[in-house]
């Protein structure tokens, strides 16, 4: 392509670089107000009249240094290159940015006028918006967070891909909507009333800063992870329907989610959240009707059973295949509970109850937006593509399933609803990209560096740390879009991680007593190895342990058992057993005190401050707050019979 990209990112950069200055200076310029009696006028076109000589003399070169421009005629190779560009969709696009990024600079001055009104500290203020999110406003950037891009992308495809079809998308709503009200009633409750931080707060005050440091990591790596599968997404969408470099696409639009979550923290996000996700409903809607009504596009319910052209999207439903999907279902609902995006707005909301009827809300209102890249993905496989500009063979055929979806806006719409549809996904992967972007800070400044690393630091400090982290991590799962043909390797990271690691343990430490150090450890273990030995076909793994069910299919082996399932459960049945036996050990005298570094024999004498059956709820409860780091690593949590 002619563009030259590394000019564009480095104009990028500058453009926002100026633009943090002149944020800056506007935050400056009311500081300034507050402390003179110079009129709004002479506030805004003299300076108040304070200019020193220093920014005079740079102020007063600046206007003089213009850029003088000899026209040269274009050449034609340029010219042709340039007017491939799909010109309206760019400024479409701009003007969207440029939409969101307003809605968070509003934001992150509405934050700092409750900051002044309020005792919240710097952390609470950027991190879970003073605990004052509405639940007009939760709703909104609850359903944000999960309608990102692999949402809408991974949805048509589902299906249009024929191994998967309708049943395996209905099957993933259900299980968003499923996690989202197990959510609220298990989850809520203990970690509001112990004033929690991050669903990782437990963690520090049961396994210690050793222990809780390597989980938290576990916890990083998924959300960069999530913020790099988002934007691989956009990227490949936006590429293909705007002819605009994948690199250009990607790094612009993590720029916007980096610039906006710097400057209010949870408040722009939970605000831009609500822009975004009515650009979402009504792009997607938009763009529905002229999918279908393509002449090249047959009636979808005709072809949901008998298809001509493809395999039919509806999915197969066979009798073996009844494991596989159960296990897919409880991976979507239970490992989504591992995210920290989903506690950070519980933790945010004004009440225990706001959380959970946003929670609830949610939960109906999620799969409405899935309907539509159900419709589009249907779409897609009743399509003659062979009539189309794409032709013959089908995108199944080419391999590109994975952007069906891209691939139907941009050939079965015109151009300008191809545009309106690209809005719609860069609206759900920035969505999805800054909760993940504020999630991975949240964990890192909050349980990493102010629990572990510097526990006397300053708010001001872990105000810039907040910061520091927003931006490295987003850095980090941009760079990573370079392995765009990698998806599914980050898919593995994160969200089997989150299933098999962090979900256990969260479920563990905090409804079981008898859980320590010991058995996190080897739960941990036991959960990885299990899972990597029942084969991962993703990764190229075969498997090593043979579950009922597995079959050997053109000279591979194929596991029907819910692998996935059995790995967590015995994850956490590895953290109660092991967990059990060392507490006997040690306090039996079995093995000497020396050797008990997570020192569980102090568990005896604890368990016995803890509050049994209902008298728990009448009980003065244990806040984790910034005191924590004092509390001893082996007190329970809350009590349970476990």
């Amino acid at each position: 392509m002619a563009i030259n990209i590394p000019g564009v990112i480095m104009m990028a950069v500058f453009y926002f670089l100026v633009l943090g200055t002149g944020v800056w200076a506007s935050f400056k310029s009311k500081r300034v107000k507050k402390k003179s009696t110079a009129t709004e006028m002479e506030m805004a076109l003299l300076g108040n009249r304070s200019i020193s000589w220093v920014v005079g003399i740079f102020t007063m070169i600046g206007p003089s240094m213009s850029l003088t421009v000899t026209h040269q005629p274009v050449g034609k190779s340029v010219l042709q290159s340039t007017m491939a560009i799909n010109i309206p969709g760019v400024i479409m696009m701009a003007v969207f940015y440029f939409l969101v990024l307003g809605t968070g600079v509003w934001a992150s001055f509405k934050s700092k006028r409750v900051k002044k009104k309020s005792t919240a500290t710097e952390m609470e203020m950027a991190l879970l918006g003073n605990r004052s999110i509405s639940w007009v406003v939760g709703i909104f950037t609850m359903i944000a967070t999960w309608v990102g891009g692999a949402f809408i992308v991974g949805t048509a495809e589902m299906v249009y891909t024929p191994s998967m079809g309708l049943t395996s998308g209905l099957v993933m709503l259900a299980a968003y909507s499923t996690c989202l009200i197990v959510g609220a009633l298990v989850f809520i409750k203990p970690l509001r009333d112990r004033h929690c931080v991050t669903m990782m707060d437990p963690f520090h005050v049961k396994y210690g800063k050793v222990l809780t440091g390597g989980l938290c990591l576990a916890s990083i790596i998924i959300d960069t992870v999530w913020a790099t599968m988002t934007l691989i997404g956009l990227g490949a969408t936006m590429s293909a329907v705007l002819d605009l470099s994948y690199t250009v696409c990607v790094w612009i639009s993590a720029a916007v989610a980096i610039t906006y979550t710097l400057l209010g923290g949870l408040y722009s996000v939970a605000y831009t959240d609500i822009i975004q996700l009515v650009l979402i409903f009504v792009s997607l809607w938009i763009c529905v009707p002229f999918v279908l009504m393509n002449p090249h596009t047959s009636d979808i319910s005709t072809t949901l059973i008998n298809n001509t052209l493809h395999p039919s999207w509806l999915g197969s439903v066979e009798l073996q295949n009844i494991g596989k999907m159960a296990d897919e279902f409880l991976f979507f609902s239970l490992g989504s509970l591992a995210y920290q995006c989903l506690h950070q707005r519980t933790l945010a909301a004004s009440s225990t109850t706001t959380a959970k009827c946003t929670c609830f809300a949610a939960a109906f209102i999620l799969p409405i937006f899935g309907i539509p890249p159900i419709l589009l993905g249907a779409a897609g496989a009743s399509t003659d593509w062979n009539l189309t500009s794409y032709g013959s063979p089908s995108p199944y055929e080419r391999g590109e399933a994975a952007l069906v979806l891209p691939i139907a806006l941009q050939h079965l719409t015109p151009s300008y609803i191809s545009v309106i549809g690209i809005g719609a996904v860069a609206a759900a992967v920035m969505s999805s990209a800054d909760s993940a972007l504020l999630s991975a800070a949240s964990i890192f400044s909050s349980n990493v560096y102010k629990n572990i690393i510097r526990p006397q630091a300053s708010e001001r400090e872990i105000q810039w740390v907040i910061r520091l982290a927003v931006v490295v991590v987003g850095l980090v799962g941009t760079s990573l879009t370079f392995k765009k043909n990698s998806i599914i390797l980050f898919w593995f990271l994160g969200a089997e991680v989150a299933y098999i690691i962090i979900f256990p343990q969260l479920f563990c430490v905090v409804y079981c007593n008898i859980s320590n150090g010991y058995g996190a450890i080897m739960g941990l273990l036991v959960g990885v190895v299990l899972r990597v030995l029942s084969g991962v076909p993703s990764l190229g793994l075969p498997p090593v342990l043979h579950f009922p069910g597995c079959t050997l299919e053109d000279g591979v082996y194929v596991q029907y058992a819910p692998v996935k399932t059995i790995a967590m459960l015995s994850t956490i049945a590895a953290i109660l057993l092991f967990s059990y036996l060392t507490f006997v050990l040690f306090n039996k005298g079995l093995l000497p005190e020396g050797w008990d570094i997570f020192k569980v024999k102090a568990q005896d004498s604890a368990q016995a401050l803890t509050t049994l059956g209902g008298a728990a709820e009448n009980t003065e409860t244990v806040y984790l707050n910034e005191n924590s780091s004092h509390t001893k690593t082996s007190e329970p949590v809350i009590h349970s019979n476990c």
